[in-house]
């Protein structure tokens, strides 16, 4: 008896690997290689490939295909119809499946509805992808990336609101509030990290 649940529409091929209380909707796909862990949503008309890892707590919305070379940590969010490829330069008259490039989205990353995530490129953990954008170069952790193609317009914090931060600040350390849960962030040399405990 499986521990996850499937909707009777839903095809999943003997062998994929499916974690606890996972859910699958409606006419979704999951592949015989596919990895999907504990606690994830699989919405309405998903399809998952052979080598794809999905985390713990993972949510795909409607109309998300996730092709081979793709991993999605614990806690990411996809939106619908968010696409992802895994060919550079596909042409249909030349075959380039020895030239798949993965992508990786670190955990607690947020993908917003119809964004493009180009092959090859890393999102960084909590990251924020705008609805819309087209993400074309790896993403930091913590920041918000708006656009086609996507650029850095602030930073987030793991629960999900704008930190008042700038983007850059070279040297000079910048703290931040999450007012939502307290916890405090310092952005230096461009990069963001959390203070650990509360100030």
């Amino acid at each position: 008896m499986a521990n996850y649940i499937s909707h009777n529409t839903s095809i999943i091929d003997k062998g994929a690997l499916i974690g606890l209380n996972t859910k699958i909707w409606h006419w979704s796909h999951i592949c015989s290689g596919a990895i999907i862990g504990a606690d994830c949503s699989l919405g309405q008309n998903v399809f998952v490939a052979n080598k794809v890892s999905v985390g713990n707590n993972v949510k795909i919305q409607n109309n998300v295909s996730v092709y081979d070379g793709v991993t999605l940590e614990d806690d990411v969010f996809c939106g619908p119809s968010v696409v992802f490829t895994n060919v550079h330069n596909p042409r249909s008259a030349v075959i380039r499946k020895n030239e798949y490039r993965d992508t990786l989205v670190r955990k607690g990353a947020t993908l917003g509805a119809n964004c493009t995530i180009v092959c090859g490129v890393t999102i960084g953990k909590y990251a924020f992808i705008g609805a819309g954008s087209v993400v074309t170069n790896n993403v930091k952790d913590y920041s918000l990336v708006v656009g086609s193609p996507a650029k850095q317009i602030g930073w987030m914090s793991e629960y999900g609101n704008k930190l008042s931060l700038p983007v850059e600040s070279n040297n000079k350390v910048v703290s931040a509030k999450c007012h939502s849960t307290g916890e405090m962030y310092n952005l230096k040399n461009g990069f963001v990290k959390k203070e650990k405990g509360l100030l």
